[in-house]
């Protein structure tokens, strides 16, 4: 249902503030100010009520505050009086919000326009003549700076409940909304319901969500009942505004698309650097069993870590010397890298105990010129000379990169930064609201307070290790401290993690994608949400029932398959011989191997092929991506439902092929752990887009299972299931687990 319409006059967009503001902003694009008007439009045409506000959805360090902030000087010229900007509680990211208004806006400050406030240290009442300037109060999301905001509007200085005001919710989906549910009685959590209060009291009020992560806002019902608040209203957006993003933004399409998964080498791919999971456990804490510091330039124990920092460093000179040959002033070329892994402050002082021994033995090496050195430079030279020639960027040659990273070794030009701490962060932050940059070679080690709003200039390397019980999507993607405005570096950016990890944030991506089509286009109804009903058969289900960390996106052209799994032996208690016997006869008599095309068959064969395959294929290692049978039989039978024809549905082509060899493990030289494509292009994609048009497509791919090193099986014959969806098919979120 469409919100409301208000009459009013054409945007007023020669007014004193935004004309003046936007000149001053030659390097804002004409799309931040085209989106920065259509908002307010609609901010004055529609009638944002409390529980249907405005949303301006960006991506992580896409560049929304700086619409924000167009927005605003564009709302003072069109009747708006006061601005309330709430944001995170954190006191870092208060004063870097305070800051930048104060920065983007002192000229009208200075020309007595314009005042800014920390609500916190704000008057306790204005005059009239006070009232008579526009306002900003910058308050965060906490209970005192709230309470100190109600109680100046309602009690200390009630005139400004007469001023029209517009909220501005940055990062909206924290802690602004929501509420939780405990032995089956929901409550209001108390900030939202603080927040949802306050717009109350205003007699004409716009409000505006700010966000990169909306799942909590578009995914609650429209209505709920609470126990702890009379007439709490969950908060849904009635419009949508999306931050225009160039093409010079990096995000998760960069580093989890398709391109990011190919077998040959693109620049998407080689960014990606697996890590033994196993790893994450040692660089929480010091254990002597495991490695000795003075083994940390060869121990296998932390090799990913220490491939991490020595990539840093090499990647950082790569890109110091092409600056300085391009003409760059050379103080100017400063580099980041974020280690995050844990949010233990213990684990940051081992971490940064560890990170000094790396720095400290390598300076010793390249002043005693040991073999060492020369290997560990040149292992980094070579992976990052790949992704720059993928770039055609120069590559420097390994002598001058050594002599850089030599130089930055023993010159004092690398620093080592630990923030765990609100305090840190605050005091690490420059002008410009960035973590600073105090070196050439900067290192960041830290946790949970290194998420919302926290950029880091040119960051080229990140270590990931975070390991949830269950991935929650928008707390993981605020730790992409790697998107942002980062094309310039990409070539020598590499991004460290396990597969776990990895395959998880590409699932996230995927349902971020999906999700963000879907508003584009219209709200939520451009995205089938389904689940599998206790019958077994898939039904739909309301957005908001679903939980995010359990999704499956089926969109065309899809693949599902099992990664990274182990095959049973051929014979003993529970041999796989036997079964793979009686698959190969089914094979044979329902569309045998290597056929020119595959056969269309009953959805009940094909999902009584993947029944009987699932207890041959097993998962010894807790790093290989989880893979979920009765999601994938949930998936087909899904997509085996959606052909146009009622009377053609329930159909999926099957097609099989034999004396397949593919390894189990990738190569040493590859971006991935395990081999994760068994079908190719050429033969199974050309099928696919031949013939699963209207209906999936299920390759039964029997694979020879040779126990030669190389490949890694048992010496048995087994079969790889892949799944395709069909070209003609609606994008739809398959939730394993939904909210009762």
């Amino acid at each position: 249902m469409s919100e409301p319409k208000i009459e009013f006059n054409e945007l007023n967009l020669s007014g004193s503030f935004y004309p003046t503001y936007r000149a001053a902003k030659t390097d804002f694009s004409t799309e931040t100010f085209t989106c920065a008007e259509e908002t307010v439009r609609e901010l004055l045409a529609t009638a944002t009520t409390s529980d249907s506000p405005g949303m301006l959805l960006g991506k992580v360090q896409s560049g929304k505050t700086r619409t924000f902030i167009s927005i605003i000087a564009l709302a003072f010229d069109n009747g708006f009086d006061i601005v309330i900007v709430l944001s995170k509680n954190s006191r870092a990211l208060i004063e870097q919000t305070a800051k930048r208004l104060n920065s983007e806006f002192s000229y009208f400050v200075e020309e007595g326009d314009l005042d800014i406030y920390d609500i916190m240290t704000a008057p306790v009442s204005f005059s009239q003549f006070e009232l008579n300037s526009k306002l900003i109060f910058v308050a965060k999301k906490q209970t005192d700076n709230l309470r100190r905001l109600i109680e100046l509007y309602t009690k200390s200085c009630p005139m400004m409940c007469e001023k029209r005001t517009l909220i501005i919710d940055d990062e909206a989906d924290n802690a602004s909304i929501g509420y939780s549910k405990k032995d089956d009685i929901i409550k209001a959590m108390r900030i939202a319901s603080q927040i949802s209060g306050f717009r109350k009291c205003i007699n004409r009020v716009s409000y505006l969500q700010v966000t990169a992560t909306p799942y909590s806002l578009y995914l609650q019902p429209t209505e709920v009942v609470v126990a702890n608040v009379i007439d709490f209203k969950p908060t849904r957006p009635a419009f949508t505004k999306l931050v225009p993003v160039p093409d010079t933004y990096v995000g998760g399409d960069i580093y989890f698309g398709e391109s990011s998964r190919s077998i040959m080498d693109t620049l998407e791919s080689v960014i990606h650097h697996s890590v033994d999971h196993h790893e994450f456990n040692r660089i929480k804490k010091q254990d002597l069993r495991s490695f000795k510091l003075n083994e940390a330039l060869t121990s296998e124990a932390i090799k990913g870590y220490r491939c991490a920092i020595i990539n840093f460093l090499v990647g950082a000179s790569i890109q110091r010397i092409n600056g300085n040959r391009s003409g760059i002033k050379e103080k100017k070329l400063r580099y980041s890298f974020l280690l995050h892994s844990e949010a233990g402050m213990e684990a940051h002082s081992w971490q940064e105990t560890l990170t000094h021994a790396i720095i400290s033995l390598l300076k010793d090496a390249a002043v005693a010129t040991a073999s060492i050195f020369n290997e560990l430079v040149e292992l980094a030279h070579n992976d990052l000379a790949r992704s720059i020639a993928l770039d055609s960027q120069p590559v420097p040659s390994l002598s001058d990169v050594s002599a850089a990273v030599k130089l930055a070794l023993t010159g004092g030009e690398i620093t080592v930064a630990k923030v765990n701490s609100e305090e840190d962060v605050a005091a690490l932050l420059d002008n410009s609201g960035q973590l600073k940059l105090r070196s050439p070679y900067n290192i960041f080690i830290g946790g949970q307070v290194l998420d919302r709003g926290v950029t880091l200039a040119n960051l080229i390397g990140f270590y990931y290790g975070r390991r949830p019980n269950k991935f929650q999507q928008d707390t993981v993607l605020q730790h992409s401290r790697m998107y942002g405005y980062r094309r310039q570096n990409l070539a020598v950016t590499r991004f460290y993690t396990s597969p776990a990890i990895r395959y998880a944030m590409g699932q996230m991506e995927e349902f971020d994608a999906s999700l963000r089509a879907a508003i584009a286009a219209g709200g939520n109804r451009a995205v089938q949400f389904i689940r599998k009903a206790s019958d077994g058969s898939i039904v739909p289900c309301s957005p908001n029932k679903i939980l995010v960390a359990t999704t499956q996106t089926l969109r065309p052209h899809k693949r599902i398959l099992p990664i990274g799994f182990q095959t049973g032996y051929r014979t003993g208690i529970n041999g796989i011989g036997p079964v793979i016997q009686k698959i190969d006869s089914m094979v044979d008599e329902i569309c045998g191997f290597n056929k020119p095309e595959p056969r269309l068959v009953a959805l009940e064969i094909a999902i009584d092929f993947i029944r009987k395959l699932e207890p041959t294929l097993l998962f010894l290692e807790d790093d290989a991506p989880p893979y979920d049978w009765t999601a994938a039989e949930a998936a087909l039978c899904h997509l085996s439902q959606q052909h146009p024809d009622i009377n053609c549905r329930g159909k999926v082509w099957l097609w099989a092929a034999t004396d397949r060899d593919s390894a189990r493990m990738a190569s040493a030289g590859s971006h991935a752990t395990y081999i994760e494509t068994p079908d190719s292009e050429k033969t199974e994609g050309r099928l696919a887009k031949q013939f699963a048009l209207d209906h999936p497509i299920l390759f039964l791919l029997r694979q020879n299972g040779s126990d030669a090193p190389e490949k890694g099986w048992r010496g048995t014959p087994f079969y790889w299931p892949v799944i395709r969806a069909q070209t003609n098919t609606k994008t739809a979120i398959y939730s394993a687990e939904t909210i009762v």
